[in-house]
């Protein structure tokens, strides 16, 4: 027996040297396979098509459409108020409240646009929408009536406004 047989027996036909060379194979293959050594395969990036921006507003909840139907009352009911003759012993402060209620009304159906990009849009929805109808409702009300059977819904209104724009943070 020559040493090339002698070192081949003893590296790798002796049964205690292949079951060991077999373990310690196996132990490095699971190890590199665990740790993420093994060499990556090509991949192929495949790039969507591109979304049109009114269907992920649209996939995002009801806000967009909200703050329509909200911008277009709002637009009728400056049109009106503008145009409408106010009782002289109240038109000043009628007309002013009315500026008020319009002004609000028109800067948070902005914020209703809005609404899709935030993480709580639900909770912020419904606080500008009640907001809307609690400070701006009994606003515009009290301008075209002269009655203050409502107001004191004015100051849960404007909370909803502040909370509702505090929820826009999270």
């Amino acid at each position: 027996m020559g040493i090339q047989e002698a070192l081949n027996y003893a590296l790798y036909t002796n049964p205690l040297s292949s079951n060991a060379f077999d373990i310690a194979k196996s132990t490095i293959t699971g190890l590199v396979s665990y740790v993420g050594l093994t060499p990556q395969t090509d991949i192929k990036m495949v790039v969507p098509s591109p979304v049109p921006l009114w269907k992920l507003a649209a996939a995002t909840g009801p806000y967009v459409r909200l703050a329509a139907f909200s911008g277009a009352l709002a637009v009728v009911l400056g049109a009106y108020g503008s145009h409408r003759q106010y009782p002289k012993e109240t038109a000043r402060d009628s007309m002013r409240i009315f500026e008020t209620a319009n002004r609000y009304h028109f800067i948070h159906t902005l914020a209703l646009l809005g609404l899709p990009l935030c993480r709580a849009s639900n909770v912020a929805g419904v606080f500008m929408v009640s907001g809307i109808l609690m400070f701006c409702g009994p606003c515009y009300y009290f301008a075209f009536t002269s009655d203050k059977r409502f107001s004191k819904v004015t100051p849960f209104g404007g909370t909803c406004f502040i909370l509702g724009w505090l929820a826009m943070l999270y």
